[in-house]
C-alpha cells in the first residue's frame, strides 16, 4: 500500500484512537537515528535473505495459534515457507521449537523470546509509534538484523508498507517481500486475547477490552484490503 493511500486510513486511526501524529513522528525519528548508528536492513536486504520462497506463513497471537502450529507441523513442510511471527506469536513458536525467519514487533510481546528468536537468526521488523518511544530507545540497540517501520510518513531508514497491528503489518510486509501465497495462522480477529498477545494476563485467555477489540477490527479490515487489492493468495486457517 502506497503511503498516499495509507495516510487516509492513518488519519482515521489517529482520530478514532486519539493518537498523536507528533508522537508517532518523534518515535520514528528516534528509531531512524538509532538504526543510522547501529546499522539496519533495507527491504532489498530482507528480500534477498528470505528469497528461498514466495510462500509465507504469518503467525498471529490469537487463541487458535497453538492448534494451528500443530496442524502446520504435522501437515506442512515448514522449510518451504518464510515464517513471519507477529510479536507475541514468537513465544508460541519458541515453545514448539520453531524459529521464525522474521518477527514483526512494536516491542510489547515477550522480549526474552523475541531476543532469543533474533539470536537464532530471525530478522526483526521493529515498528515505531507514539506509545513505545522509551522501548525504542532502550531496546533497539540490542537487536541485530533490524528493519525499521513506522505508521507515519516514512523517513530515512524506515518503511511504511501499510497496516496497523503487528499481525496485519506482517501481512503487508510479506506482500512487499514478494509473497504469492500467505497462510494465516492464529489470526482470529475475535474478541478474545491470549497470553501470547498480552504476556501480563492472569489467564491464558481473556475477553478483549474495547481498545483491543477495536484494534482487531482494523486488523481484519486491512487484511481484507490485501485480499481484495493485492495479487496474493490468502489462506486463513481459521476459516
Amino acid at each position: 500500500m502506497e503511503f498516499g493511500l495509507w495516510e487516509k486510513y492513518y488519519t482515521e486511526i489517529l482520530d478514532d484512537f486519539g493518537f498523536s501524529r507528533e508522537n508517532d513522528e518523534k518515535s520514528a525519528k528516534l528509531l531512524d537515528e538509532i538504526l543510522s548508528t547501529e546499522g539496519c536492513l533495507t527491504l532489498n536486504d530482507l528480500a534477498e535473505i528470505v528469497g528461498f520462497s514466495d510462500k509465507f506463513i504469518v503467525f498471529g497471537a490469537g487463541p487458535s495459534i497453538t492448534e494451528h502450529i500443530q496442524d502446520l507441523k504435522e501437515n506442512y513442510d515448514l522449510r518451504e515457507y518464510v515464517l513471519v511471527a507477529a510479536d507475541g506469536a514468537t513465544t508460541a513458536l519458541i515453545e514448539e521449537r520453531i524459529s521464525p525467519d522474521i518477527v514483526v514487533t512494536d516491542l510489547d510481546g515477550n522480549l526474552d523470546d523475541i531476543m532469543l528468536a533474533n539470536i537464532r537468526g530471525a530478522n526483526i521488523a521493529i515498528h515505531a509509534h507514539g506509545d513505545n518511544i522509551e522501548k525504542i530507545a532502550s531496546l533497539t540497540p540490542f537487536f541485530n538484523n533490524v528493519l525499521g517501520t513506522t505508521q507515519a510518513q516514512p523517513i530515512g531508514n524506515l518503511y511504511n508498507f501499510g497496516g496497523f497491528t503487528d499481525g496485519d503489518r506482517a501481512i503487508f510486509l510479506s506482500v512487499a517481500l514478494g509473497a504469492s501465497q500467505i497462510i494465516l495462522a492464529g489470526m482470529d480477529f475475535g474478541d478474545v486475547v491470549t497470553k501470547y498477545s498480552r504476556p501480563n494476563l492472569e489467564n491464558a485467555l481473556e475477553k478483549a477490552d474495547d481498545f483491543k477489540r477495536k484494534k482487531l477490527i482494523y486488523a481484519e479490515k486491512f487484511t481484507d484490503w490485501v485480499v481484495e487489492n493485492e495479487n496474493v493468495e490468502i489462506i486463513n486457517m481459521k476459516e
